[in-house]
């Protein structure tokens, strides 16, 4: 597929001046990190895409280049070098670079005709995740989670497992600390790509002898595992199916450094090789007030806001300041296009360290909840040892999995009625409040959601006829569905169909003769699977997956 260039320019604004106090001396003294933003892109150069990242956008109707696509402009990165500045990260969504400079290079840079404004990268110093023992039972399902049983029941996610979705088909990018993958958990992990945007290599596993002192990698390791890990009888994730791209980009020093450049880089690679799902238990607000808490401010939030308009369903932790002064969610949690994820206990009960909402602007955050109290998960660095974790760290990988199994389910449905679907069926839907958001997930009932539809700012469903969701489901071998509201001769038609869409039984396809039309379907000669159950009438028409299983 030929992409075109579709670009709008940004206008031209003069560097903003430097003051100094506005900045965080880095690691090295007297340098600091910083944002320089440009006022043009170079239009002529589109960044190539994956195929998969084609066919995502292609899904969310994005048939050209954006104007996130086109690069810096080379002649500006060639400038910055001559200042002796040192380039960590490009950014073509921000139309910005991430320099490490002394304070005589800044004053030279914001003289350049070309540069916008110059802002300080944002950091975080950010709390290690407590630590705690689960006496849950072992408990024997159709698939044997072990001990990590309740927090996928919590969700509702075995009977998606029972029906056959486990995430297959979607692609998801973790961005974490780094990932060691020598535990059996990891076996079957289907692993997509990695890249470590610390050593600028394709190793996410620690490499310096500085990182294995600070165990550089084991955050990433427990939260990849929760969301991916594949081990019977000890620990299955949601979406351990689900294809895998790993970025490793924050730094762990004396204490945990969080760069946002390397977030929002790692955004861009992984939304490039075809990510559907981007996930991250990370955070930042040592920068920030809360009245920057607005969906707008923090440049991981913006960078959220872009990858979800490019198809990507964005999850991250809501953060673990309930019990701090801070209190609130931190960024980009504060994203409007986000799916920010709190912390709850085995017994549904809002984990008091859950970051808590309003944005600044007034929206209720979190999004959803799911078990981020003793979390079953693996320990780093061993190859079959498990342990327990706490925070919304643990709860968000739960939700983007949870969000990949549905995703498997509905692969025509786009990020956003993704999105829309984990929030509306969540347990608190119609009372959303500012510590559970919508509430626990229901990963099921989201596969089954029902959209509707949006004309002038109000909703209705598209017609005054109701399908029913057919009934049991899973069934075996018999399923039933109600239709209401039909009027007389009018001609309806209900047909079950195969996952391939081959036309296998048509249980009605004549005039109703009454208001109410119920069938029923026996498929006991049919094999176990996923079927399709539509309904069709003169003005609209009704889908449905249907589980047969002996």
């Amino acid at each position: 597929m030929n992409f075109l260039l579709n670009i709008f320019l940004f206008s031209f604004l003069g560097a903003q001046n430097f003051v100094s106090s506005d900045f965080e001396p880095g690691r090295r003294g007297k340098e600091y990190r910083v944002w320089v933003y440009f006022d043009k892109k170079d239009k002529s150069i589109i960044t190539e895409l994956d195929p998969a990242a084609i066919k995502r956008r292609v899904k969310h109707n994005i048939f050209t280049a954006t104007k996130y696509d086109s690069n810096i402009k080379e002649e500006y990165i060639k400038e910055l070098e001559a200042v002796g500045a040192e380039i960590k990260n490009q950014s073509r969504w921000l139309n910005a670079v991430s320099l490490v400079v002394n304070i005589n290079q800044i004053e030279l840079i914001q003289k350049l005709p070309f540069v916008k404004k110059i802002e300080p990268v944002r950091q975080h110093k950010k709390k290690k995740a407590t630590q705690s023992v689960d006496g849950q039972p072992l408990v024997n399902r159709d698939f044997d989670y072990g001990l990590s049983s309740n927090q996928i029941e919590q969700i509702n996610c075995r009977t998606p497992h029972i029906a056959g979705y486990f995430g297959q088909g979607v692609r998801v990018l973790y961005i974490d600390t780094g990932f060691e993958l020598n535990h059996e958990a990891y076996d079957s992990l289907n692993l997509i790509g990695q890249y470590d945007f610390i050593n600028n290599d394709q190793n996410a596993a620690n490499e310096t002898d500085q990182e294995i002192l600070e165990n550089q990698d084991d955050h990433g390791t427990l939260c990849l595992s929760v969301m991916a890990g594949y081990a019977p009888g000890s620990l299955i994730g949601p979406a351990f199916k689900s294809e895998y791209l790993l970025a490793k980009t924050e730094i762990m020093a004396e204490e945990i450094q969080q760069e946002e450049d390397n977030y929002i880089a790692a955004l861009e690679w992984g939304e490039s090789l075809g990510a559907d799902i981007a996930c991250a238990s990370l955070g930042y607000l040592d920068w920030y007030s809360y009245e920057d808490l607005d969906g707008n401010t923090a440049a991981t939030t913006k960078a959220i806001d872009i990858a979800s308009e490019l198809g990507v369903l964005c999850v991250n932790s809501a953060g673990n300041e309930g019990n701090d002064p801070w209190y609130h969610i931190i960024t980009p949690a504060d994203a409007d296009s986000v799916l920010s994820v709190g912390a709850v206990d085995a017994n549904d009960v809002i984990a008091n360290f859950s970051s808590r909402g309003p944005t600044f602007d007034g929206r209720i955050k979190p999004e959803v909840c799911a078990r981020g109290v003793s979390t079953y998960c693996v320990r780093s660095n061993t190859e079959n040892i498990y342990r327990n974790a706490s925070g919304t760290s643990f709860s968000a990988p739960l939700a983007a999995g949870a969000a990949a199994v549905i995703m498997s389910a509905n692969p025509e449905w786009t990020n956003m009625q993704v999105r829309e679907a984990i929030m509306m069926t969540a347990s608190q839907f119609n009372s959303p409040d500012n510590d559970y958001g919508h509430g626990i997930l229901n990963t099921w009932a989201a596969i089954n959601y029902q959209f509707t539809a949006s004309v002038k700012g109000k909703t209705f469903l598209p017609n005054a006829i109701y399908v029913n969701n057919a009934y049991p489901n899973p069934f075996n071998p018999e399923i039933s569905i109600k239709i209401d509201g039909l009027s007389n001769n009018q001609h309806v038609t209900v047909g079950i169909y195969d996952i391939h869409g081959k036309l296998v039984k048509y249980l009605h396809n004549q005039k109703a003769r009454h208001n109410m039309l119920e069938l029923s379907w026996n498929a006991e000669r049919l094999s176990s699977g996923i079927y399709l159950l539509r309904t069709d009438w003169g003005y609209g028409n009704d889908l449905q997956k249907i589980t047969l299983l002996k």
